[in-house]
């Protein structure tokens, strides 16, 4: 990665604009593996312009004419830093008797894997780790063969891997009952995949904590993307932080799939109100006000950056929990926080599964520098900070690529200076 830098300041402290999001990567990423196991039966629209999508869609779209790296014998897919296709490819490849390798960067192969590759393995999948065991590179063989549809899978970890087995569970030959083991974390993902079967005709019933879809054929159906709500947090936190603001988001919608829809309500603590339209919604900051101070984000943990950033720099000394998957992110989320936000004087405690703020020393520097870590939301959750701080350093900036690539010129309309 280049060592890029940018600066941002925003000379006036009022924030009006129109932003137009891009497609939710989260949506995009489910809709492209359905379209791939249906052969195209399931057409996609508004697709993503994030970096992640766009990887998957072009190994995807590669797949199908046969072009993948042959630096050895075997197939390489290489999927750079995008997780979700990681994730969901590994199910795709393990069911669809694919002999491939799939590797991505550095800190992808220290992400841990081995839960999703243990459940693979249980429904009769041959997978190989190449270096470290619980790691990527995989392996996969050409001869998968069904053993079983019963399969076990902590609920507590990524919902990632909970998706990437309910995504090819109508494509195995015996179908799937998917056992949940344990409390659900980040439950509206596993909602949001599940509806989307359902929009690509695929049925299932939820039975306590099993997820069962039997062996069924794709329809002809076509899914449209929602713009991005993790997108919109940061403009959550852009209105949070102005003197005054009204900030319309076109599109999105007031049902919507995706669990980090609760920014809207979430931000009623920080005096922001949600008014949906016909045409999407509108934003504005009512008061200076704060209220909640205890924040579970279990069901919605990409949100946590942004909330936890709004609530330091609002001087909320506010408690957080449900942030246990942040540490096998990107980066190590809560030590990236707690080593950014201590630069305008904050704490980050924590407590067993508890993050207490103490922003009793919170002051503003003239002029401050943020690391990224290679983390979009790291660069994206601090840049409204520019607000409070004269002359922001955002280092790595590209990063925001990843999900949100038209982030820093978005800012610039709502009156950014970079």
């Amino acid at each position: 990665m280049t060592e890029n830098k940018l600066i941002l300041s925003k000379p006036s402290k009022q924030t009006f604009c129109t932003i137009q999001l891009t497609g939710s990567k989260s949506e995009s990423n489910r809709a492209l593996i359905l379209n791939a196991l249906s052969s195209g039966k399931v057409e996609v629209r508004n697709l993503s312009s994030a970096d992640d999508t766009v990887t998957l869609d072009g190994i995807l779209r590669n797949l199908a004419t046969g072009k993948t790296s042959e630096t050895s014998e075997t197939p390489v897919v290489n999927i750079g830093p995008a997780g979700t296709a990681m994730r969901f490819l590994t199910a795709y490849f393990a069911v669809t008797g694919q002999e491939v390798i799939i590797t991505g960067t550095e800190r992808m192969k220290q992400r841990p894997i081995g839960i999703l590759v243990d459940a693979l393995r249980t429904l009769g999948a041959e997978i190989e780790y190449v270096e470290k065991e619980g790691y990527p590179p995989l392996k996969f063989q050409s001869n998968f063969q069904q053993a079983t549809k019963q399969v076990d899978i902590k609920g507590n970890i990524s919902s990632q891997f909970i998706t990437a087995l309910l995504l090819v569970a109508a494509s195995l030959p015996q179908g799937l009952d998917l056992n949940i083991v344990g409390d659900l974390t980040s439950r509206p993902y596993v909602e949001m995949t599940l509806a989307m079967l359902e929009e690509a005709g695929v049925s299932h019933k939820w039975d306590g904590n099993t997820i069962s879809i039997p062996p069924q054929p794709f329809k002809d159906s076509a899914i449209t993307i929602e713009p991005d709500w993790s997108a919109a947090s940061y403009w959550y936190a852009i209105a949070a932080l102005s003197d005054e603001s009204s900030i319309t988001l076109p599109f999105l919608k007031e049902n919507s799939l995706q669990g980090d829809s609760r920014i809207s309500s979430i931000m009623e603590s920080f005096g922001i109100v949600t008014k949906f339209t016909e045409t999407g919604l509108e934003l504005t900051k009512n008061c200076n006000e704060l209220q909640g101070r205890f924040f579970d984000l279990k069901d919605c943990p990409d949100l946590a950056q942004t909330v936890i950033v709004v609530s330091a720099a609002l001087g909320h000394n506010a408690t957080f929990t449900g942030l246990e998957t942040l540490k096998i992110k990107e980066t190590d989320r809560v030590a990236a926080l707690q080593n950014e936000l201590a630069k305008i004087g904050i704490v980050l405690r924590e407590d067993n599964e508890l993050y207490h703020l103490d922003c009793s020393n919170l002051h503003f520097p003239d002029k401050i520098t943020i690391r990224t870590y290679e983390d979009h939301r790291m660069a994206m959750a601090f840049a409204p900070l520019a607000l409070k701080i004269n002359q922001l350093e955002i280092e790595e900036p590209e990063v925001v690529g990843k999900s949100y690539p038209s982030f820093w010129e978005d800012l610039k309309k709502a009156g950014f200076e970079i």
